[in-house]
């Protein structure tokens, strides 16, 4: 122990004098947690729409005036008798949708009981082409549905189903409660990652390393002597986040803070030995942060942050399950939104355990030392 307690004095004093590196650790995620949340909305508005309306009857009127005031479109032209004039707007990007009334819309709709509407979308942006489609939908049916109540009631018939919904742990669908508990641990994993992966490496470029390969020192201490630092670090990081989430987006934890801090802990050991192993591979900073970069950029995106891993391929699937970030990531969202429980997270807790002990276990083993 008084060797380790040595090993932690030396690293401690390295960091701490690295006037270029404090900024990085502390002051670098705290402005991307502060920035981030804000450009990552999955809520797209104001998508541009054209409307041809080929009827202009009251019952377009009313349908068009219930799309203006959804708050998810734009409408930048309403033409009633040149189409062409609008598919030359979506050609030139000035509008994302069309929408199309044919002739007779209401007469029909109202004889038939069905007519339907024209939609074209622009695909090449496939995320816009296809919230704003389905927005466009939903709004559609939402109006149908008006219509059919009113003819009911016309004809004396009242019966009809009402249809209530709930969103659990988000009620009103604010999408930085869903984010910014993996944008926090996104953070987290580059600052530790990136720095745990330069440790070693900058040891052999100054010449510090064949200094200590000649004491006494066991390999197992010189990682751990690594890895506390660095695991401090990312606690308190973590624990800045924690406030900001608490005093600019209003987040506040419905879960225990201890169980997260738990997990936490355990995460960070698995992050820092795989760090800590790329380190004992490289041979210079560049080539250790181009690894790492490699791998922190899979993490990124196959963890699940943007895209449900459920909806990945099976293939994808299994990479994805392969990185202790996803585990993490859906460890954060339980106990930060819905107050998970010890029970609810143990096996994704013994799983990073599993990393931790294999990526450290390979960082010692693979650590070469001639003492």
């Amino acid at each position: 122990m008084r060797t380790l307690k040595f090993l932690l004095e030396k690293e401690f004093k390295q960091i701490f004098r690295d006037k270029g590196l404090l900024p990085v650790i502390f002051i670098m995620p705290l402005i991307q947690l502060l920035i981030m949340p804000l450009a990552a909305n999955f809520d797209i508005k104001n998508i541009n729409l054209a409307i041809v309306d080929h009827d202009y009857s009251p019952y377009s009127k009313q349908l068009v005036a219930k799309i203006a005031s959804s708050g998810y479109f734009r409408i930048v032209s309403y033409n009633y008798s040149f189409p062409s004039a609008v598919h030359e707007e979506i050609e030139s990007e000035k509008a994302d949708l069309i929408l199309e009334f044919p002739d007779k819309f209401e007469e029909r709709l109202i004889k038939e009981g069905m007519q339907p509407v024209y939609i074209a979308a622009d695909a090449i942006n496939g995320t816009k082409a296809g919230l704003g489609s389905n927005y466009l939908n939903t709004i559609i049916a939402d109006f149908n549905s008006e219509i059919r109540l009113k003819l009911l009631s016309q004809q004396k018939l009242n019966t009809g189903i009402e249809l209530r919904s709930s969103n659990w742990f988000n009620p009103h669908m604010n999408y930085q409660l869903y984010m910014v508990p993996g944008i926090l641990v996104l953070l987290v994993t580059m600052v530790c990652g990136f720095i745990a992966s330069l440790n070693i490496v900058k040891e052999k470029e100054v010449g510090t390393i064949e200094q200590i390969n000649v004491t006494p020192v066991k390999k197992w201490e010189f990682i751990l002597g690594k890895l506390i630092p660095f695991w401090m670090i990312g606690m308190i990081d973590f624990t800045l986040g924690l406030l900001i989430g608490r005093l600019v987006y209003g987040i506040i934890p419905v879960g225990n803070l201890f169980l997260l801090y738990a997990f936490l802990a355990v995460y960070l050991v698995a992050l820092l030995g795989f760090g800590l192993l790329i380190s004992t591979y490289s041979d210079t900073q560049l080539q250790a942060m181009f690894v790492a970069f490699f791998f922190i950029m899979i993490f990124m995106l196959m963890s699940g942050l943007f895209i449900s891993v459920d909806n990945m391929p099976s293939w994808a699937k299994v990479i994805a399950r392969m990185t202790p970030v996803t585990y993490f990531i859906d460890v954060m969202r339980m106990i930060v939104l819905k107050g998970s429980r010890f029970s609810d997270i143990s096996l994704s807790l013994l799983k990073v355990a599993g990393f931790a002990v294999v990526l450290n276990g390979w960082a010692i083993l693979n650590y070469r030392k001639t003492a």
